[in-house]
């Protein structure tokens, strides 16, 4: 019996454990999953510091001629004192002297008889950066759990981590079943086809920040694809595509069989796409998908990229939509659910108009996709739609609903 998308989701959240753990540096560190929370250990600033090239100064000496003592550039230790009548220049990120009460910038005073003469109206505190207002020590910056980008090293390197606890990258093998395949490399004879399912997914997984590893194409006997999977067993996640439906050369769920694979589902009520399978051996998860490309893809985007943010460790692990409108009206067949290509173009969502299961143009010019309820036979220009984007990442910690109703 077919489960719903919604059962399929729960199912692979519910059966999939993060990966193991590892200690990484941190200039290799972008991109992956931390598996600790990291508390500051110092301050930032360290020290009360210029925010300006200035002088430092006291407020009673507002619109006086101040003597210029000597100037502090940022990393000297110094332990000068300002006196009244007196100002020191300064460079930004040097250390405030002790009785400092704000900094003037440069070109806020004007220089008569070799003094400064400083402005009138000046606040106090201005232009002192103070230790701690940025982070205290004990602090938490980051929980595990989180992705690192690149304004998280930063926040890193200002507490002097060099290595990290994080979540390994999900190791992923793929391959294809079927006679009439021929990589992209290879001939083909009038009778075949070229295996785009295999490159798709193989770019797809890198792109989700995956290792990956191609096992190759496997023919229509139960022998060779059986030698496939024993070759990725030491994978996180087997995906296939192809051999998954009921014809006479249909073997994918058979082979598998033999190693003891245990199937969560089989089947999913969904256009296009339904034959698509989730289950297990060992401690290896499979995903087989169909062997036409527009169904293989589009099931990947929301099956098995749910897999792999569940094997990441991701705190925001499930799939998020973007609320948008139709740019124009979209009539469509009602009875299942279905999953349609389009283009967001960043203020409205553009559905393709003709696509099947066995297409590839429409997801070259997809960068997103919508699915809609059984129950749904059109939308009018403007109406309010949830879309998924499978050119850029959006995602959150919470589960979400991801079909449109109307």
């Amino acid at each position: 019996m077919a489960v719903t998308i919604e059962e399929a989701l729960e199912l692979i959240y519910k059966n999939t454990k993060p990966t193991s753990l590892k200690i990484m540096p941190l200039e290799n560190a972008l991109g992956s999953i931390l598996a600790e929370d990291i508390v500051a250990t110092y301050n930032l600033p360290p020290f009360d510091n210029s925010a300006m090239d200035g002088y430092a100064i006291k407020m009673e000496d507002a619109s006086k001629s101040v003597i210029i003592t000597h100037t502090i550039f940022a990393g000297d230790n110094s332990d000068a004192v300002l006196e009244s009548g007196c100002a020191i220049k300064i460079m930004t990120g040097a250390k405030i002297p002790d009785g400092c009460e704000a900094i003037i910038p440069i070109e806020d005073v004007t220089h008569q008889d070799g003094k400064v003469v400083l402005p009138q109206n000046i606040k106090k505190n201005s232009h002192i950066r103070f230790c701690g207002e940025d982070i205290k020590s004990g602090m938490t910056l980051l929980h595990r759990g989180q992705k690192l980008y690149a304004h998280h090293i930063t926040l890193l390197a200002s507490q002097g981590i060099s290595h990290i606890k994080v979540h390994k990258k999900p190791r992923i093998a793929i391959f294809a079943s079927g006679n009439e395949l021929k990589m992209y490399f290879e001939s083909v004879a009038a009778h075949q086809l070229y295996n785009t399912n295999s490159p798709t997914f193989f770019s797809r997984v890198q792109e989700l920040g995956c290792d990956v590893d191609f096992i190759g194409t496997a023919s229509d006997t139960l022998q060779n694809i059986q030698e496939h999977i024993k070759s990725a067993l030491q994978s996180d996640l087997i995906i296939t595509s192809g051999g998954v439906s009921v014809g006479d050369a249909d073997f994918t769920k058979e082979a598998f069989g033999a190693f003891g694979y245990e199937i969560f589902f089989d089947k999913v009520e969904i256009k296009p796409g339904k034959p698509t399978t989730f289950g297990r051996i060992g401690e290896t998860l499979v995903l087989n998908l169909p062997g036409n490309p527009m169904a293989a893809a589009l099931n990947f985007e929301l099956f098995g990229q749910s897999i792999i943010l569940a094997l990441s460790g991701d705190e925001a692990r499930y799939l998020a939509p973007i609320e948008t409108k139709m740019a124009n009206d979209y009539a469509l067949k009602g009875g299942r659910r279905s999953v349609i290509p389009g283009y967001f173009d960043g203020m409205a969502f553009v559905p393709y108009d003709k696509f099947a299961p066995g297409m590839i143009t429409p997801l070259a010019n997809s960068n997103a996709f919508m699915i809609v309820d059984s129950s749904c036979e059109a939308f009018q220009k403007g109406d309010s739609v949830k879309i998924v984007p499978t050119r850029f990442s959006f995602t959150s910690s919470k589960r979400v609903g991801l079909v449109n109703t109307k």
